[in-house]
């Protein structure tokens, strides 16, 4: 069973097409890169997906569930049992480290300290974990993002471009970092970027997306080995 599906799905914004006909699968335990340039209809996809917008047609499925159909959200956002990490992290200022994976739980710090301290571990942060947001370095508050989007056991985590404005050096430990972390956990992930280093160091399964259309799915390797279009060329020369 696929964690996450997409049928035939399109979406429109201010009466403009963003996405046209797309089919992807998300297998249990597996992350999938979706690349795409500025404007392809990357951040549009998760909000579909997150039940944030709804569909002009085409369905969301989510772990065998219809979620969403054409002009219809069928299982509210709060209740599809995802994760999430945007771009901007949207960390709580006024919140500590321990009490924003409680928050995501919902419940107090010390009813939820059997769940919260291991995953603070595994991701460094049992030390931090009475510190604020406005405390921490960039990577720890990435790290602290992805620990509250995994806190829940969700069914699978969407990762919309955290990591687009870490350095390189940064980037790859936490990319090493999160991968080790989701595999551990067997989550299925969907991890959005732009840049194909991410994928080379991340992906299972690299999907493109261009103009609203996915046009090429497959292993690094293959994408390498025989890119489809001008894109999937540029990207495939980044996948080594």
């Amino acid at each position: 069973m696929s964690a996450i599906e997409l049928i035939s799905l399109r979406a429109r914004l201010g009466g403009a097409e963003v996405l046209a006909g797309v089919d992807l699968r998300v297998a249990e335990g597996e992350t999938v890169v979706l690349l795409g340039p500025s404007g392809a209809g990357k951040s549009t996809l998760v909000r579909v997906i997150l039940g944030l917008l709804v569909p002009s047609d085409g369905e969301v499925h989510l772990a065998g569930r219809l979620a969403s159909a054409a002009e219809r959200v069928i299982v509210p956002p709060e209740a599809r049992g995802l994760g999430v990490v945007f771009q901007d992290l949207a960390l709580w200022p006024h919140l500590t480290v321990r009490k924003h994976l409680a928050f995501a739980l919902g419940r107090a710090a010390g009813a939820a300290a059997a769940t919260i301290g291991p995953l603070l571990e595994r991701l460094g942060l049992t030390a931090l974990a009475e510190r604020h947001p406005g405390e921490l370095s960039g990577g720890e508050r990435q790290r602290v993002a992805i620990a509250r989007a995994l806190v829940g056991e969700p069914r699978a985590v969407l990762l919309d471009e955290p990591l687009a404005h870490v350095d390189v050096l940064l980037k790859g430990e936490l990319l090493a970092l999160f991968r080790a972390v989701l595999r551990d956990r067997r989550v299925a992930t969907l991890h959005v970027s732009h840049d194909p280093r991410e994928a080379a160091l991340l992906a299972d399964r690299v999907a493109l997306l261009e103009a609203g259309r996915i046009t090429q799915v497959g292993s690094p390797a293959e994408l390498r080995a025989a890119p489809a279009t001008a894109f999937g060329r540029a990207v495939a020369a980044q996948l080594a």
